[in-house]
């Protein structure tokens, strides 16, 4: 693989200089950007941190410094339709993806480029909101980890019972009828942290860590998407049922969902979780929905649960020819 830089915007607050990020191209012909920090003394391992809807590689700059300190070099991903990755509508604003299985393909590209590198194995996998949904396919099928961790994943989409069906319908007809890219009901087009105050937010109770996620939009703004498309919706509640008839794999586990969660389906974490043969579930007490960006006191804590699940010896790290 040829090496192309791409811009990693280290100036932002919250994001460690030492960093270098890199142009992908995908089996499918997408250009992604992937982000990579590997700290003098990172040696232990790599992390590969997959970033949920609307997320972008310098918000996880904060979480790289801390595994950097802890010894693991981090691999964090654009996906399809966000960041600087290629957008996939004319409408920037929009998150959209055609098949929600089209992101194994920013997976797989990625890991070419960690051999390319040739970033310290193990390898270990933190996989946040929609990036928890990706992972988890990911595992499932080969990807050559040692262990995972989730944090809120999106194993299902929070509806109220009274909306769930109708949200299933409408994600269903509106692409048939030429639909498909407009937004679904309650959701705009100006990203989450730009739109809603502290007050009342849902991902997190820190107040230092959503002023930096603002001001980090602030400064780039081109990095943020809004609210998703109704084909987005159907492609994900589609997958989300999908991975729930398949069974958890034989890997090293640790999923972390705040008490305050509003945005995925609690249940269907806990039914995952109860079926993980060697996974457990934390419920993280006074945590919203990004636990990585918490107070430091449920970082730390976090963290330091992640640090002894990536010390494990190695018990089952298995792959497949797709992550090869």
């Amino acid at each position: 693989m040829d090496l192309v830089s791409a811009p990693l915007h280290d100036d932002m607050v919250g994001v460690p200089e030492g960093g270098r990020a890199y142009w992908v191209q995908t089996a499918d012909d997408v250009r992604i950007r992937v982000g990579v920090w590997r700290p003098r003394g990172a040696t232990r391992g790599t992390v590969l941190m997959l970033p949920g809807r609307t997320e972008y590689i310098e918000k996880y700059g904060d979480t790289a410094g801390e595994l950097g300190r802890r010894g693991f070099a981090t691999l964090v991903i654009d996906w399809r339709g966000q960041g600087l990755a290629d957008r996939l509508l004319d409408d920037t604003r929009l998150g959209h993806v055609n098949i929600f299985t089209d992101y194994q393909q920013d997976l797989a590209a990625a890991m070419t480029l960690a051999r390319t590198l040739e970033l310290p194995t193990p390898f270990h996998l933190i996989g946040h909101s929609m990036g928890g949904g990706i992972g988890l396919r990911a595992v499932m099928e080969g990807l050559p980890v040692q262990s995972c961790a989730f944090t809120g994943p999106m194993w299902g989409i929070y509806m109220s019972p009274m909306i769930k069906p109708f949200g299933w319908a409408l994600s269903h007809v509106a692409p048939m009828v030429g639909m498909g890219t407009r937004l679904p009901p309650s959701t705009r087009h100006e990203g989450y942290v730009t739109a809603h105050p502290f007050d009342g937010n849902a991902l997190t109770t820190e107040p230092s860590m959503y002023k930096m996620m603002q001001e980090q939009l602030a400064a780039h703004p081109e990095l943020g998407i809004g609210g998703p498309t109704l084909v987005w919706l159907r492609e994900s509640l589609m997958e989300c049922r999908a991975l729930a008839q398949r069974p958890s794999p034989d890997l090293p586990c640790v999923t972390f969902l705040g008490s305050g969660e509003q945005i995925i389906d609690c249940d269907d974490v806990r039914q995952r979780m109860d079926r993980w043969p060697n996974g457990r579930l934390e419920i993280v007490q006074g945590a919203r929905h990004e636990v990585l960006m918490e107070t430091p006191e449920i970082r730390a804590d976090v963290f330091d649960q992640l640090e002894d699940l990536f010390s494990q010896p190695p018990s089952n790290t298995h792959k497949s020819a797709a992550f090869a």
